[in-house]
């Protein structure tokens, strides 16, 4: 782990590549809580691609809105939710039509890593594969 944040709505650890949520029982994210959020990923990844984590322990509420302007982060990659309670499923798929990039719900934090290592792989042979077209069109 890099760093840990123990902010008012939530604990925050950030790591090489992604970052791991898990907000307190029984509040709102909301457009404020969520712009802490944007700078602390800008702060630590910059332009480093990553994935945003959210391990859903505490029952909470989020307004979907957030999730146009998180999907503006350049650099996220994706957005994991992780949770085992079977009304998730109802959620992330709402939540999912307001994020426009890779979003998925898993029910063990093992499986979010793993997806997470997958997505940012993948992006990784992307970028390449432009980079090679670029320079053999030059």
């Amino acid at each position: 782990m890099i760093r840990s944040y123990n902010l008012d709505f939530c604990k925050l650890d950030i790591y090489h590549n992604y970052m791991i949520a898990v907000m307190n029982e029984g509040i709102v994210v909301c457009t404020l809580k969520n712009s802490i959020l944007i700078k602390i990923a800008e702060k630590h990844f910059k332009k480093t691609p990553f994935v945003y984590i959210t391990h859903r322990v505490h029952s909470y509420a989020v307004d979907p809105i957030i999730y146009i302007k998180t999907a503006e982060v350049t650099n996220l990659m994706g957005f994991a939710v992780v949770s085992n309670d079977p009304k998730q499923k109802t959620l992330t798929s709402y939540e999912k039509s307001f994020f426009k990039k890779d979003f998925k719900q898993f029910e063990n934090l093992e499986s979010a890593l793993t997806w997470k290592d997958e997505i940012l792989g993948q992006k990784k042979e992307d970028l390449l594969l432009i980079n090679q077209q670029k320079k053999s069109t030059n």
